[in-house]
């Protein structure tokens, strides 16, 4: 994974160069990661080659001091200090590993007027009549009845067919589609099981399949062009790897820091469907391994439960997700005096109503990561008639209680099959955060 020395103020050739490679990189993690348990372990992959050692949650807690626990779809790393403080606290940064989708149905198979068809069902709040006429493929994961995980990822094997215009004279006017009906993907002519061809392509016998989590995904690869040739970065997935990649590779990057804080890098699944899940953000995960970190290097004062409260209260999160540019074609919908645009650096995402966890003192936060790193940033405000989403940021502060700031790359098209970015945007997302994790 290239990287820049940004922090010695590099010119605008090493920029260029270093935003290029951060997109190359960017790019291969987003191939490789068509599903969320793809994505946790492609993380897993590039923690290991950096020399972190892998900790079984299930067997005692050996103390590694640059670790990480695979947990299905999530992924928690840290790094702990050579020297522990009284004052030491936890600097995480959160992201989420899965994507709007269609996850397929336990009984998956159909047979319609002479089409054998995939039954799926919506995941989340995908842009839907995107999906439409697309190459798609399946990608999670099979267990067998022994408990055996195995990841699949199949070619392009399915498309939903639209109705032409000739036989819906108003579908360019009102576009009315349901998720049952019409959304529904054909995969062969004839009568074929698609279950018994993903087991096939998994070398799997389908009589041992006790379960699968299985996702279609867009087959097309991701695509740098636009200005002078790398204004736009295009891809689907972008929410949320776009995070998750970003928080990674400024993880790896501050190996050298001399944060006295312990630095974690944390990606949750199940984001998209309310994180209620042993994998998601609302679910006891972050806070487990937080325990057992503590319980690992308590000495001191920080002993004991009021010495792992001592330590959440030294804490903060930055919780990264991304956000939205302004639309040029509809710009009714942002607010007049935040209006966010591709190309002028990461968002602060900002809600009265805590739909963002962002208050003043993360505002700071972030802002010191901001100038340490030498990056500018946007405000993301909604507009009062457009009601913002929600993310990560303030299920974690509810279930730790320390600063948390909601923060990411502006998109347009989010929840769109392809989704657009800019690599500068990444990129100094990734710097920012490196300047957090080094101890802004």
């Amino acid at each position: 994974m290239a990287h820049l020395d940004h922090f010695s103020q590099p010119d605008s050739s090493e920029r260029s160069v270093a935003v290029k490679n951060f997109t190359s990189d960017f790019s291969e993690f987003i191939t490789n990661s068509p599903s969320s348990y793809h994505a946790s372990q492609e993380c897993a992959r590039l923690l290991s080659d950096a020399g972190f050692t892998r900790q079984d949650e299930h067997e005692q807690w050996l103390g590694h001091q640059r670790g990480y626990v695979l947990r299905s779809g999530a992924i928690l790393a840290w790094r702990i200090p050579n020297k522990i403080l009284s004052d030491v606290g936890f600097r995480i940064v959160g992201s989420h590993t899965d994507s709007p989708s269609f996850k397929v149905k336990p009984n998956p198979d159909a047979v319609n007027y002479g089409f054998s068809q995939v039954n799926v069902e919506v995941y989340g709040g995908p842009l839907l009549n995107s999906w439409l006429n697309r190459d798609l493929g399946l990608a999670g994961q099979i267990v067998t009845i022994d408990g055996e995980v195995h990841l699949v990822k199949t070619p392009s094997i399915m498309t939903i067919p639209q109705l032409a215009p000739h036989l819906d004279r108003s579908v360019n006017s009102s576009l009315e589609l349901s998720a049952q009906c019409d959304y529904h993907p054909i995969w062969a002519i004839g009568e074929r099981s698609v279950f018994d061809f993903v087991c096939e392509q998994a070398s799997l016998d389908p009589e041992r399949v006790a379960g699968m989590d299985l996702f279609a995904y867009d087959v097309v690869a991701p695509a740098v062009y636009g200005g002078a040739g790398s204004d736009f970065f295009v891809s689907g997935r972008q929410d949320n790897l776009s995070s998750v990649f970003a928080s990674l590779e400024a993880f790896l990057a501050s190996d050298d820091s001399e944060c006295e804080d312990i630095q974690v890098m944390v990606a949750f699944d199940h984001e998209e469907v309310g994180s209620t899940t042993f994998t998601g953000a609302s679910g006891p995960f972050l806070e487990a391994m937080l325990r057992r970190l503590h319980s690992n290097i308590s000495q001191g004062e920080n002993q004991g439960e009021e010495g792992f409260q001592r330590m959440l209260a030294n804490s903060s999160c930055i919780s990264a997700d991304a956000g939205h540019s302004i639309n040029p074609n509809k710009p009714e919908k942002h607010d007049p005096e935040h209006r966010p645009v591709l190309g002028a650096g990461p968002l602060l995402k900002i809600n009265a109503n805590q739909r963002y966890a962002t208050e003043a003192e993360g505002t700071a936060l972030w802002l010191r990561s901001c100038d340490m790193a030498g990056v500018a940033s946007q405000e993301f405000v909604s507009n009062n008639d457009v009601p913002c989403g929600t993310t990560i940021g303030p299920l974690t502060t509810q279930r730790l209680g320390i600063i948390t700031v909601d923060v990411g790359v502006p998109l347009l098209s989010m929840h769109s099959i392809r989704e657009i970015s800019c690599p500068s945007d990444l990129f100094d997302l990734s710097l920012v955060l490196e300047g957090y994790f080094r101890g802004a």
